[in-house]
């Protein structure tokens, strides 16, 4: 063994034993070492002899640094897809990222097979604007192929200063190839909660994320609905679709408003402190009415969280199409380098205990995205009993009171807001299921 081999040897162990090695105490090592959990030394052993060739054979110089800190990415990545380690600029950049504004295009991403998949674009970014959808793969940028880059090395070509352009290469399913787009950068100010009436009686919130604000912002757009509704609301759609997730106790909140009793979400892991059980308290912000919850695809972490709650609670009926499948927790733990490592430390499951990780939430009803053409047929051309030549009269009514009683109600279909099918299919049928089941309630 030459002196050089000898010399990485000993510095592999004492990086990854966390021990002063000492070849003068070998004896006294061995000893510890048997009382000790026994240590992987034949993989050690291999792992310090790649390491000895790499700065031998190798066709450049590569330092110490780059090496173990490329071993420690691998051993981390090689984990699970959410696993990663952070340098002190990666960490710097997510702090950016979770501060709510920064520069960039606004699409929640993670790896598959080598490329970066979109997991979901966020309202109102410019990846949203610009057509992207979740289960894109992204195989380039700016012509570049990702493949060999990490997830953070993607996410830092993305970002930028707000105004410069990105080109992404996208493969989509059921596309016969691939698709180019062209992305502007630009600040991604995130709004957690929308909302508005969809019909008198019937609101829309939309949770595009979950922030630690969220379920109290939540609470005033439905306060803000109902004053605009004058009166309480008829039934709710919560609108969770492309929604990637957020903070674990924003989900578990957010399921609570709805809630009145009973356990909302609970994690397990491998130590104490990575055991949660989140419980509701009494009071519901719909009073009993009906929730109707659309999730895909992209709903994914604490969209699923909520997702589940309200489904094995018989709150809300679950429709649309299944959801990511994320049912793990990553903690965050800074280093003394200034970096940080994200590691998965926990499973969450649902109150009935089940677990959504690479399964998903199956919705209720099963119900497809599908784009329809809204038909634009005169209704001047529809022809009723009372249009008839000799139509008998109403016993009850006025043929006065019947016209009246038309313009009535054809100034107010005009006047009142309304969701089309052609505007957003899953919306409407949402919509109709929650008239349903108000008229239900009543019977």
């Amino acid at each position: 063994m030459s002196k050089q081999y000898k010399t990485v040897l000993v510095l592999v162990f004492g990086i990854f034993v966390g021990v002063s090695v000492s070849l003068t105490s070998s004896v006294l090592a061995e000893k510890k070492a048997a009382e000790a959990p026994s240590l992987p030394l034949n993989e050690l052993r291999n792992f310090s002899d790649i390491f000895a060739r790499i700065k031998t054979d190798y066709v450049e110089d590569v330092d110490d640094k780059t090496l173990l800190e490329n071993a420690i990415r691998g051993m981390l990545s090689g984990l699970d897809p959410h696993s990663t380690y952070l340098n002190s600029e990666e960490y710097k950049e997510l702090k950016i990222g979770t501060t709510g504004k920064f520069g960039g295009l606004g699409i929640q991403v993670g790896m598959e097979d080598g490329f970066v998949k979109v997991i979901s674009p966020i309202d109102d970014t410019p990846a949203f604007r610009a057509g992207l959808q979740s289960g894109d793969l992204i195989i380039r940028l700016d012509g570049k192929s990702v493949k060999g880059m990490t997830l953070n090395d993607a996410v830092k070509v993305m970002r930028g200063e707000p105004g410069t352009d990105i080109k992404l290469t996208v493969i989509r399913e059921g596309a016969d190839r691939p698709l180019p787009f062209t992305v502007t950068r630009d600040i991604i100010s995130v709004q957690s909660v929308k909302s508005r009436i969809l019909e008198p009686g019937y609101g829309y919130i939309r949770i595009s994320n979950f922030q630690s604000k969220t379920a109290r912002d939540l609470v005033n757009e439905l306060s803000n609905l109902k004053k605009e509704n004058k009166s309480e609301l008829k039934g709710l759609v919560l609108d969770l679709r492309n929604n990637p997730g957020g903070v674990l106790s924003a989900a578990a909140d957010v399921s609570d408003a709805f809630i009145n009793e009973g356990k909302l979400v609970y994690t397990q892991g491998r130590i104490a402190n990575s055991d949660f059980e989140f419980n509701a308290k009494p009071g519901d912000i719909m009073n009993g009415s009906p929730v109707v919850v659309l999730i895909n695809g992209g709903s994914a972490s604490a969209s699923e969280i909520v997702a589940g709650a309200l489904q094995d609670h018989h709150r809300a009926v679950i429709m649309g199409s299944k959801s990511f499948g994320k049912g793990s927790v990553q903690t965050i733990q800074e280093l003394r380098s200034g970096g940080a490592v994200k590691i998965t430390t926990a499973r969450y499951f649902t109150p009935k205990g089940r677990s959504i990780q690479g399964e998903g939430i199956t919705p209720d009803i099963l119900l497809d995205r599908y784009d329809i053409k809204d038909s634009k047929m005169d209704k001047s051309l529809h022809i009723k009993e009372s249009d008839l030549t000799g139509s008998i009269s109403n016993p009850t009514k006025s043929q006065e009171a019947i016209r009246k009683a038309e313009e009535e109600g054809k100034k107010a279909e005009e006047e009142r807001p309304h969701i089309r099918a052609s505007e957003d299919f899953q919306l409407f049928e949402a919509l109709l299921l929650l008239k349903g089941l108000n008229i239900l309630n009543k019977s």
